[in-house]
């Protein structure tokens, strides 16, 4: 390609670890994180609080799309959520006295990134259009539809930390 770019992930051609029903998965989580971290490079750590038109921070972008991949994956395994979960959940950009660093919060997205990975790959293709039950009212899905809410739900979130990180910089 003319600019040396690759082209995106899902253009790669397969991930041989992803059962072939996944792939669309593993590479809408494989592309977010590309673009994440190439946003987020240089980014300074003062404006991660900052909003834009009252919208969400950056900081808070950041730390949902970590939980929520975490989230969804434990009930695509049929778990219920732990408390370490639901703590992380509540203070998901809330004021705190804690300094975040925006190398912490993109590395803790990589990381969840790989162990959703890492479960995909283990994933049996048999289980999934199993059952799943979200949250306390055990709302229902399925293991299929958790991971490509995952998906969806992670590119909506980066697409939104896209627009606000992109005028806080041109503010600067």
């Amino acid at each position: 390609m003319a600019n040396d770019k690759l082209p995106e992930v899902w253009l790669r051609g397969p991930l041989t670890h992803i059962p072939a029903l996944l792939q669309p998965i593993a590479h809408a989580l494989l592309q977010a994180r590309e673009e994440l971290n190439d946003l987020m490079s240089g980014f300074p750590d003062e404006l991660l609080g900052e909003k834009v038109a009252g919208m969400a921070s950056p900081g808070f972008h950041l730390q949902h799309l970590t939980g929520v991949l975490d989230r969804l994956f434990t009930y695509a395994r049929g778990e219920a959520l732990t408390e370490k979960q639901l703590n992380y959940l509540s203070a998901e950009g809330k004021p705190t006295t804690k300094i975040y660093i925006v190398t912490e919060l993109v590395n803790a997205f990589n990381i969840q990134v790989d162990l959703s990975l890492k479960q995909l790959s283990e994933t049996n293709e048999a289980t999934l259009t199993d059952f799943r039950g979200v949250g306390r009212a055990q709302l229902p899905s399925t293991v299929i539809g958790l991971y490509t809410h995952s998906a969806e739900h992670t590119m909506r979130h980066l697409g939104q930390l896209i627009v606000t990180i992109g005028v806080l910089r041109e503010r600067r």
